[in-house]
């Protein structure tokens, strides 16, 4: 018994020992709660939570087991951005959406963080004036004969970036915020860099692609999703063509799995949201060539779900023959009152869109009423809707495909039916176009895509 009691004792000692404190005080924030939030790749977690004293002081404890970045935030959910690098932390200020007036009066790498997040943007803005103003002296006839101020602005962009260089070079070289700087001011950077500093793109991009998406230091920055959106966003705003687009996008998947495939919990999270991500964006080819470098990658394990959606891609491409489907369970046709199809291929179209959904999903409620609207257009155009259904529930699917003048079918199966796992169907709405022979022509991600494909395809072609 003594030793149990000895035992918590040490757990409970040991553990208020290795804690770190942040702590202040928040003079508009009396009597308010406050909470620290840490990061775990695309992630956020709960570190502590208390309520600041009638006095607006608080105390909020966390570990070496946070080290990274953290999010201090009340109840407007504005957050304060704190290095946790193991430094008792102390802050001083009005309330943390007022961001002038907070101070760090304790910690020295929030107080690096806190300077040179005061004065990095304002040299980011001085270099795009100076940069519009080159442009001016070097293309205007008016000022191009001007080889002084030209030189000037030369040499005073240079001393802005070694001014910035110089700061980020003096912080030691083992202390968290060395490596948080520069990667943030990367992440931060794109947008201006698209659009004031495109000489800058190619070196911004090569940045990106030495990134290290197995660095603790990275998964827990906060980073993570956000260096993803911004490298690929970048690539698709640089001016170039769309073959060139994906030639890039490419050589950064290549970029990325250099690393990724030492580590596969990494590998699965980066995989599973840059995949949705491609998708939403209509980098189609994009998120193929990302399914199959994922799939031969004999090195990795890839969770089954994930693996399941890459392998779409793989049976599924456009160019390949989608399978038949037989017509076995419950079929609702409207539009056939003899010689009803008992599979897809009996049906006489020049292209067939086939929608999987359910009652259940959300965006199918959104998405299906449009294709009913749309669809005497697309009939006259010669294209035919098969709805196939998710549903469990004979009464809701009926219910739900009362109105529906296009071809339902379900066999109450779910995911376990058949016919969607031969599609490799792994989330709703999913559809495919058709052309007559089953050939894959479009895996369109919305109705809105299905219908711009025949205004553009067949519309503006049969004119």
């Amino acid at each position: 018994m003594r030793k149990t009691i000895s035992l918590v004792i040490y757990i409970v000692y040991s553990t208020f020992v290795n804690a770190q404190t942040i702590s202040g005080n928040l003079s508009l924030l009396a009597n308010q709660s406050i909470k620290l939030e840490g990061f775990r790749g695309l992630n956020n977690y709960p570190i502590s939570m208390t309520t600041c004293d009638s006095l607006g002081n608080f105390t909020l404890n966390y570990s070496k087991a946070d080290y990274g970045v953290g999010y201090l935030m009340s109840i407007d959910n504005k957050p304060l951005i704190i290095i946790l690098s193991g430094e008792d932390i102390e802050i001083v200020g009005k309330a943390l959406s007022a961001v002038e007036t907070i101070r760090v009066v304790k910690g020295q790498e929030n107080q690096w963080f806190e300077q040179y997040a005061k004065e990095h943007p304002k040299r980011e803005q001085a270099l795009s004036a100076w940069q519009y103003l080159e442009k001016i002296y070097s293309l205007d006839t008016m000022f191009s004969l001007q080889q002084k101020p030209a030189m000037a602005i030369q040499e005073e962009k240079q001393r802005i970036k070694k001014v910035d260089a110089v700061f980020l070079t003096m912080l030691p070289k083992d202390s968290y915020v060395s490596w948080f700087l520069p990667a943030r001011k990367l992440v931060s950077s794109v947008s201006t860099v698209a659009q004031y500093r495109t000489e800058e793109i190619s070196t911004t991009i090569a940045a990106f692609r030495a990134m290290d998406y197995t660095d603790p230091r990275l998964y827990k920055s906060g980073l993570f999703k956000d260096a993803i959106e911004s490298h690929f966003w970048l690539i698709e705003n640089s001016g170039r063509s769309l073959d060139s687009v994906l030639i890039e996008m490419k050589h950064s998947i290549d970029a990325m799995m250099v690393y990724l495939v030492k580590d596969n919990k990494k590998l699965n999270e980066v995989t599973d949201y840059l995949f949705n991500l491609l998708e939403r964006h209509s980098h189609f080819k994009a998120s193929e060539y990302l399914a199959l470098k994922v799939l031969n990658e004999t090195s990795c394990t890839i969770d089954s779900d994930l693996a399941k959606q890459l392998e779409s891609y793989r049976s599924m491409k456009k160019g390949n023959t989608a399978p038949d489907m037989d017509f076995s369970g419950n079929l609702v046709a409207p539009g056939y009152a003899f010689d009803l199809p008992k599979k897809l291929s009996d049906i006489k179209s020049k292209y067939t869109v086939v929608v999987f959904g359910a009652s259940w999903c959300p965006k199918c409620t959104e998405e299906l009423p449009e294709i009913v609207k749309l669809y005497t257009k697309w009939k006259t155009q010669g294209v035919e809707v098969v709805y196939v259904s998710l549903d469990e529930d004979k009464k809701m699917f009926e219910t739900f495909v009362k109105d529906f003048p296009f071809l339902s079918t379900c066999d109450y199966k779910k995911w376990k039916s058949s016919i969607v796992q031969e599609y490799y169907v792994f989330a709703t709405p999913t559809m495919y176009l058709l052309d007559n022979k089953r050939e894959i022509l479009l895996r369109p991600n919305s109705v809105k895509q299905v219908d711009a494909w025949v205004d553009w395809v067949l519309v503006q072609g049969n004119k």
